[in-house]
C-alpha cells in the first residue's frame, strides 16, 4: 500500500485554504514534500469561484459583506460554490503529474480521484456514483462537486462533500435577483442537489463524515494515510500567497 501524507481536518479562512493548496503543489514540484491528501473546512463560510469566472458577475458581494462570508477565486476551473462552515468537508489531493492516480486523461483522472469520496459515502450507507465530468451523485442528485488543475508538474484536485444544504443562503450569495428567487426555483435545486443528512434522515456529524472520507480515500485509492503537518516552507509560502495573491482584490475581483 502506497504511503501519502495526510493533513487531517483543519479549519481556515478562504484565503488560507486556497493558499495552502497552492503552496503544497509548489512545494511538491520542488520535491520538498510528498504527495498529500488534505481535509478542511471554511471559517467563516465562503463562496469560491472558478479561475475563469468574474466575481462581481457571480457573487453578491454586498450580501457577503453584511453576513461575514468570505469570497475567493480558485486556481481550478468550474463554477461558483458556497462553502458552508457547518455544511461540508472539502478535500484536496496533490500528486505529481505522472502519478498512478493521475492519468493523463482528465476525465479518467476525475473518476479515479473521486472514487475516494464515493467509497467514503458508501461507509455512511449511501450508494453514490461518479458522474462525468466532475460530479458525484446519490439518488440521482449531486452530492459532491470537484475541480482540478494541472500546473507546476502536479495535479491538484479538490472537492466538496455536502453534509447539509441551505439553498436559501446559497441563492442569496450567488447573483440571482431577489425577485427571481421563487419557491419553484428553490424546489428545482432541491431536486438536483442533495446532502448526507437529507439522504440518511439523521444528524450525521462532522467527525463521522471525516472518518468516512479517511476510510474511503485509503481503501479506494489503496493508500496508507500517514499523519503529517505543513512544513515551515509550505506555511511561509502560503502566507506569501495570501499577501500577494489570494488576499488581494487584484486576484479575486479580476475579470
Amino acid at each position: 500500500m502506497e504511503k501519502i501524507r495526510f493533513l487531517d481536518l483543519s479549519v481556515q479562512n478562504a484565503h488560507n485554504n486556497m493558499a495552502i493548496d497552492e503552496a503544497i503543489m509548489r512545494s511538491l514540484k520542488e520535491e520538498k514534500v510528498p504527495p498529500t491528501l488534505r481535509l478542511y473546512r471554511w471559517d467563516p463560510s465562503a463562496v469560491s469561484i472558478g479561475t475563469f469566472q468574474g466575481m462581481k458577475e457571480e457573487v453578491d458581494l454586498e450580501y457577503c459583506g453584511k453576513n461575514d462570508i468570505d469570497y475567493i477565486r480558485r486556481i481550478t476551473g468550474g463554477g461558483a460554490v458556497y462553502h458552508d462552515f457547518n455544511g461540508e468537508i472539502t478535500y484536496s489531493i496533490i500528486l505529481p503529474q505522472r502519478h498512478r492516480l493521475a492519468p493523463d486523461d482528465i476525465l479518467e483522472s476525475y473518476g479515479v480521484l473521486c472514487s475516494g469520496v464515493v467509497k467514503g459515502l458508501e461507509h455512511l450507507g449511501i450508494d453514490a456514483q461518479f458522474k462525468p465530468i466532475n460530479d458525484i451523485v446519490a439518488g440521482g442528485k449531486k452530492i459532491s462537486g470537484n475541480a482540478q488543475t494541472r500546473r507546476h508538474s502536479c495535479v491538484l484536485q479538490h472537492g466538496t462533500t455536502l453534509l447539509d444544504l441551505d439553498v436559501e443562503v446559497m441563492f442569496s450569495i450567488l447573483r440571482v435577483p431577489q425577485e427571481k428567487i421563487s419557491d419553484k426555483m428553490i424546489a428545482d435545486v432541491k431536486e438536483r442537489v442533495t446532502s448526507i443528512r437529507d439522504l440518511l434522515g439523521r444528524q450525521v456529524g462532522m467527525d463521522e463524515l471525516r472518518e468516512a472520507l479517511v476510510a474511503g480515500f485509503s481503501e479506494a485509492l489503496n493508500l496508507e494515510l500517514v499523519p503529517g503537518e505543513l512544513t515551515d516552507v509550505e506555511m511561509n509560502l502560503a502566507a506569501s500567497l495570501v499577501y500577494e495573491k489570494y488576499g488581494t482584490d487584484e486576484w479575486n475581483l479580476s475579470r
